[in-house]
């Protein structure tokens, strides 16, 4: 096997995102990441505007009638019917709503972003990261530690679900969430200490 690992060293967007940054989960989060070999090679914590977050999502039609649809699931599986709950059945229009609630969340206060780099970073994260609904993520994850919370819970109320942290799903998405996040600005180059033994 060769020692050039460049092929499956990545790099990877999370959002330490405000409902986290309130609890004061940062270090323990980050903690998280470093301790399975991940480096961090980019950090800054900014509040960012309602303008700044919206432009975070994907955005395009699928994506909001996708998330129209997830909801519109939850509440078939619980019985809920969604007129009675949040006005519509319409996977468009709660998919537009659920955005809103986002966005509104991911530009409440602080958000940590942070781009870790190491061997197969991407699925790494989001495993730590676990499950999106925090009602199913396993223990031991991020979310299956910190929260409970899920779907049908904060669609109650009007707004997002609390889930600590964002992870970038494939390269694509993080090429684009590090440049969305980080601008210009280039990631630092260095090794760490455990680097021979953990690659």
């Amino acid at each position: 096997m060769s020692d050039d690992k460049t092929d499956i060293i990545e790099r990877t967007l999370v959002l330490i995102k405000p409902d986290a940054v309130r609890r004061g989960l940062i270090g323990r989060i980050l903690a998280r990441f470093e301790e399975v070999g991940l480096k961090v090679v980019g950090l800054k914590m900014t509040v960012p505007s309602p303008e700044f977050a919206a432009r975070h999502y994907p955005n395009t039609p699928d994506w909001i009638e996708g998330m129209g649809r997830k909801t519109l699931e939850t509440y078939r599986d619980r019985g809920i019917d969604p007129v009675a709950e949040v006005g519509t059945d319409d996977p468009v229009k709660i998919g537009e709503m659920v955005k809103g609630w986002n966005v509104d969340y991911l530009s409440s206060g602080p958000v940590v972003a942070v781009i870790l780099e190491g061997l197969h970073a991407i699925a790494t994260v989001r495993k730590l990261c676990g499950a999106t609904m925090p009602l199913y993520a396993d223990p031991g994850t991020i979310r299956g530690d910190y929260s409970s919370t899920s779907a049908v819970a904060a669609n109650h109320v009007k707004r997002a679900v609390r889930n600590l942290v964002h992870a970038s799903s494939n390269p694509e998405e993080a090429a684009h969430e590090i440049a969305h996040w980080f601008g210009p600005e280039r990631p630092c180059e260095y090794r760490r200490a455990d680097e021979e033994v953990l690659y």
